[in-house]
């Protein structure tokens, strides 16, 4: 989806302090071959602090960025337990952050449901001239006693924390460009492996276990397969949202990307694009570790933080989510 009059306002971040890598090996939590492939230094690590708050947190930094934006949709993205059963944290970011009533609801797309928000958020405005702006917020805690942050999903290290962003239609920092999501329903049983469907969480199996889920995928369809199908959903993502933001790939300055492993995004982005990594978000993503739905608006609330965002250039944001689903996003920047 072409956009020209949807506009990012604010950002922020929230992150617990970072647990280094290195130690995690010398205490048996991870391996070493495993710790080596990743590349990654350190994950940051709640020593308490849910996911809707660390939200909140980012999401106060997002809106005293731009207080004249009055919000009129609150999304929040989430992967993990967000602290209560059947309950509905986007009512408890509502509650805490805005001061008038307008719809507040979650997006349940595991790693992509940040983007996910995006998208939905960027088409909600554009359907009323009437309506100003929208408050994105995502945040988790991968914890014990139903995920190891270092061995639940080899290859990829979880982090804690939260990350907002708020788009507006009256003008912000940066003009989104375009906005692409990309499907593929054939892949969800990477994630489900093959469980009978369950009563209750956790009624399986006491912890989560994705590699055994993607190995008992593997058994009933060719790993060639899926390689064939997420490469070609994520070509998709890319090739539409370059296309609709009128940019070739080249011309793209910054790439915030998923805070996965060097080795997965080396096979996901790195070589398949030609992007070059000090271009994008990992030197800074191996030290924090994959925030979940957040990674998207972290990397890009660091890339402008640090000063490394430069009115003109323009950015290209990418997630991934089991299920599967692919999303990209071009904006330019303005000041």
């Amino acid at each position: 989806m072409r956009h020209e009059s949807i506009y990012l306002a604010g950002h922020g971040s929230s992150l617990p302090a970072p647990s280094a890598v290195a130690a995690a090996v010398e205490q048996g939590l991870l391996d070493a071959r495993t710790a080596r492939q990743t590349e990654a230094l350190a994950v940051t690590v709640s020593d308490g602090t849910s996911g809707p708050e660390f939200a909140v947190a980012a999401a106060r930094a997002a809106l005293a960025g731009a207080p004249q934006v009055k919000v009129d949709l609150l999304l929040h993205a989430s992967v993990y337990y967000q602290g209560h059963d059947l309950w509905a944290p986007a009512s408890y970011l509502q509650r805490e952050l805005l001061a008038e009533p307008c719809p507040a609801i979650e997006v349940r797309q595991l790693s992509n449901g940040g983007m996910a928000a995006l998208q939905l958020a960027a088409g909600y405005l554009a359907g009323s001239a009437e309506l100003d702006g929208a408050l994105l917020t995502a945040g988790d805690r991968f914890c014990p006693p139903g995920f190891d942050r270092w061995t639940g999903d080899p290859g990829t290290l979880y982090a804690d924390g939260g990350a907002a962003l708020l788009l507006s239609r009256r003008g912000g920092f940066a003009r989104l460009r375009s906005v692409v999501t990309v499907s593929d329903p054939e892949l969800e049983g990477m994630h489900r492996g093959d469980d009978p469907f369950g009563a209750a969480p956790f009624e399986q199996r006491p912890v989560i276990d994705l590699e055994r889920a993607k190995q008992a995928y593997f058994a009933r369809v060719s790993t060639s397969f899926c390689v064939g199908r997420v490469s070609a959903g994520q070509r998709a993502a890319i090739k539409t949202a370059l296309a609709e933001a009128e940019t070739e790939l080249a011309e793209i300055d910054w790439f915030v990307l998923p805070h996965l492993g060097r080795r997965r995004l080396t096979a996901t982005f790195f070589d398949p694009f030609g992007i070059d990594p000090d271009r994008s978000t990992w030197q800074w993503s191996r030290s924090v570790g994959h925030l979940g739905a957040a990674d998207q608006f972290a990397g890009l609330d660091r890339l402008r933080t640090s000063g490394a965002l430069r009115p003109g250039q323009r950015c290209l944001l990418a997630g991934i989510g089991a299920g599967f689903s692919w999303s990209c996003a071009v904006v330019e920047l303005l000041d």
